[in-house]
């Protein structure tokens, strides 16, 4: 088998090691068997189609490319790339739901997965059957995983629920329980997929909250997310995929500052000709030139100004445009909107008009960033269609010591993407009371003059 277990050669102070591990899988193939003549003859045809279309049907996509790494007992190591790096791949084999082509993985002790919703689950055994089940899976008694039940059913809220069959939960029900059992029956390994962002934001919460209890507890737990600012939040260390393989292997900042890099080159917007919504029709929307890839540095002030043509007059209908300034991994940072500023709005017989917003000296830190631009038809006070440009225009911002103390404010996680220059008063403070007076509120409180009994004792 290419997956083994734990063997002599794994170190005690490793916990997971990948040696050179690759996956390939067919596109558009299938195993043959003993076909019949009408199989055989749809194969055939299927095959001449496919072969007029340029499709080969032995084409294949190799997910993993020769990767190789090592997680230390009690690390915690974040996992990043775009859609089809090959990180659930990865996931997947190391849980075994899938084996690779090539190399191996080895892990020391007992591990939990959430790759997907539900995954591991039974649909026809109830919710209390299923976490037994998991239990089993992983290697605990029926001692140890009703010692813990009641902590799970809490923590995923299906109280009512637990003894329906979980075909009938909804996601976000599955959800909650399947990550409650995952985090709850205390594996030596825990990995985690993207399967977080199926629930709503107060889980996202509590469920981060626990993968840090998780991660300060000592157990190895790898993370894989787009979320960056849980990457930030819960990792000491990242891993970048791009295209099947680690392209960098390193500490957080420096391993998302090449991701954001990455997503810089190839999503940076610089378009010639008018550019089509990604979302929405009826606009389009012609950048000028040098907008649509705008360097600056740290405090300068910011203004776009692009053509917006739409396809038919809007006559009386209200339109409106909407900036929105986000980092390169879609997180909001600041929205602009010229109808809630009262700004004016496009009507009447026209069908081209020019835009020129002026953000001002916007206090965005060093970094890459991205500006999508909406147009909204308002019908009243509600939006009737929109169209959406999403990534519009690139802004490149360069580190400037915006404050004259002799440094700059590069991004990090100290920082984050803005900057402020709040008021500050700074003076030195009266010196307090040895004994604070009772009020009048105090004495009738017992409560209260215990707490300032206990200061002048104290004191």
């Amino acid at each position: 088998m290419p997956m083994t277990p734990a063997s002599p050669s794994l170190s005690p102070e490793v916990a997971i090691r990948v040696s050179g591990v690759s996956k390939q899988y067919s596109i558009g193939g299938r195993r043959r068997g003993q076909d019949t003549i009408r199989e055989q003859l749809t194969a055939r045809v299927r095959s001449l189609l496919r072969g007029g279309l340029g499709r080969s049907e032995n084409a294949t996509h190799l997910a993993l490319r020769d990767v190789s790494f090592d997680v230390a007992r009690g690390e915690v190591v974040g996992i990043i790339g775009r859609n089809g790096a090959g990180k659930s791949t990865l996931l997947k084999i190391l849980a075994r739901v899938t084996t690779p082509s090539a190399g191996h993985a080895q892990i020391r002790g007992r591990l939990g997965a959430l790759l997907e919703v539900g995954t591991g689950f039974h649909p026809e055994l109830t919710g209390r059957e299923n976490v037994y089940l998991n239990g089993a899976i992983l290697g605990m008694t029926r001692a140890e995983v009703a010692r813990k039940f009641d902590e799970i059913i809490d923590f995923a809220e299906i109280h009512k629920f637990v003894d329906t069959p979980v075909k009938r939960y909804s996601s976000g029900m599955y959800v909650r329980l399947a990550f409650a059992v995952a985090a709850h029956l205390e594996p030596d390994i825990l990995i985690v997929d993207e399967a977080l962002a199926v629930g709503d934001f107060a889980f996202q919460r509590k469920c981060l909250g626990r993968l840090q209890a998780q991660a300060g507890s000592g157990r190895t737990v790898l993370f894989v997310s787009h979320n960056i600012g849980a990457i930030r939040m819960l990792c000491s260390r990242c891993i970048l995929l791009e295209d099947g393989r680690v392209v960098l292997d390193g500490p957080v900042d420096a391993v998302i500052e090449k991701y954001v890099e990455q997503l810089g080159q190839q999503s940076a917007a610089k378009q010639v000709g008018p550019r089509h919504p990604d979302v929405g029709s009826g606009f389009l929307l012609h950048p000028r030139e040098p907008v649509s890839d705008l360097t600056i540095f740290c405090g300068e002030a910011i203004v776009f100004d692009f053509d917006i043509e739409a396809e038919q007059p809007p006559g009386d209908a209200r339109v409106g445009v909407s900036l929105r300034v986000t980092t390169p991994t879609g997180e909001y940072l600041v929205t602009m909107d010229s109808v809630v500023q009262r700004a004016g709005w496009l009507h009447g017989e026209e069908k081209h008009w020019n835009v020129r917003c002026d953000l001002g000296r916007l206090p965005l830190n060093e970094g890459a960033y991205f500006v999508w631009v909406t147009v909204c038809v308002y019908d009243d006070n509600s939006v009737k269609r929109f169209a959406r440009f999403t990534n519009a225009f690139a802004l490149h911002v360069l580190e400037r010591d915006v404050f004259g103390w002799g440094n700059s404010l590069p991004r990090s996680r100290y920082w984050g993407p803005l900057y402020w220059a709040p008021e500050w008063q700074i003076q030195p403070a009266a010196r307090l009371p040895a004994t604070a007076p009772a009020s009048s509120a105090g004495a009738s409180d017992p409560t209260h003059q215990e707490a300032v009994a206990w200061q002048d004792s104290s004191a």
